[in-house]
């Protein structure tokens, strides 16, 4: 009785894993009719974007602009030179980890730049059972081993500024990014995709645009079970997924404006951004079909270009109770950052958006490197 209560219990704990991880690799076999695709890239990066409600499309003028508008690298003064920056923060509990790391380089043509930008985000040490039964049904602990189910992008940004007979600026922006999804040895998957971007400055005012995934981008996953891992799975009630299949990421569209007040030593910098998805009604602020449009503030208090004090509010969503009553809920965030000679240190305490207000701690550093006067 012993031995059977302990297998029935080793076959709920397999069907438990299974699902989890199988949760991941199934969703790009649904194409055309699914949501959410590569939904890693709009977290947002750098701790500066999260306290401010990732309301920076047109205010952003660092090594970041790589990420969230390409343009915004062009915006550097001639006499910079090479910029790092870096961020690690931890959602859902520590159970995820998403990292950051970015350098820009000006080229020849000081007023132009490039960009390469590294993301992960992933979960690790994950438990696969899928192995836990030996060929004769006993069962192996020894067997179980981890495996992580991680995302990465890859991009590369150019910038550089346009002419404009006015004194009004004029900077255009795009990247060239390779995504690379891998869940441990059963399924993987690259994609390629272009963003285009643009900041237009009128003294005070800043606009930005920003077209990601402007010709949608497209996932082909390859997915690879060892016969035994699939009787495995059917013998827990799950399907197998597609051997092939084809993720598509629609555009997304995001639309910038801020102002920058300045009083002696003190700036305040806000900025109201609309971010457009196009992949079909989603539960935001004004939803439509295939348009749905989020909302965004942040706002950023500067004094002496030494302390940076943010707070913003974005993901705007109604959440419906057990009584079937509706609230509106949001994601806010607040945030510091210390400037200290050529290193900024920023910090954000942000909500990571579902129900459970999960907070998370988000860290990020730049690092400006001058180059040496001849």
């Amino acid at each position: 009785m012993d031995k059977n209560f302990k297998q029935m219990h080793s076959l709920l704990l397999i069907k438990k894993q299974t699902l989890l991880f199988l949760f991941g690799l199934l969703f790009p076999a649904f194409l055309l009719a699914q949501k959410f695709s590569n939904e890693f890239l709009s977290i947002g990066i750098s701790a500066r974007a999260q306290a401010m409600g990732n309301a920076v499309v047109a205010s952003v003028n660092d090594v970041t602009a790589g990420y969230w508008n390409p343009a915004g690298l062009a915006t550097f003064s001639a006499d910079k030179g090479l910029q790092l920056g870096a961020m690690h923060s931890e959602q859902f509990g520590g159970v995820a980890k998403f990292d950051y790391l970015a350098a820009t380089i000006p080229l020849t043509d000081r007023t132009k730049r490039m960009a390469f930008s590294i993301i992960r985000f992933g979960i690790d040490n994950i438990p696969n059972t899928l192995s836990l039964f030996e060929a004769d049904g006993t069962i192996n602990f020894d067997n179980i081993v981890d495996f992580s189910a991680a995302d990465y992008a890859f991009l590369i940004s150019y910038a550089q500024p346009l002419k404009l007979k006015s004194e009004n600026k004029l900077y255009v922006g795009g990247n060239v990014k390779v995504i690379r999804r891998v869940i441990g040895s059963f399924a993987d998957s690259w994609g390629f995709g272009l963003d285009l971007g643009a900041q237009y400055h009128l003294k005070k005012l800043k606009v930005g645009l920003m077209a990601r995934d402007i010709t949608s981008t497209f996932n082909a996953w390859h997915i690879s079970f060892t016969d035994k891992e699939k009787d495995v799975l059917l013998a827990t009630g799950n399907e197998l997924p597609d051997i092939n299949s084809v993720e598509i990421t629609r555009p997304q569209f995001l639309v910038g404006v801020s102002y920058s007040f300045k009083f002696n030593k003190v700036t305040i910098l806000p900025e109201f951004d609309f971010v457009a998805t196009t992949d079909g009604k989603r539960n935001t602020l004004i939803t439509g079909d295939p348009v749905s449009i989020d909302p965004a503030f942040g706002i950023e208090v500067n004094y002496n270009s030494f302390v940076f004090l943010r707070a913003g509010v974005n993901q705007f969503q109604d959440e419906t109770d057990f009584q079937n009553n509706k609230t509106l809920t949001a994601r806010p965030s607040i945030g510091i950052g210390l400037q200290i000679s050529s290193l900024r240190m920023d910090y954000a305490f942000t909500d990571v958006g579902d129900s459970q207000s999960r907070f998370s701690h988000v860290v990020s550093l730049l690092l400006d490197l001058k180059p040496k006067k001849k």
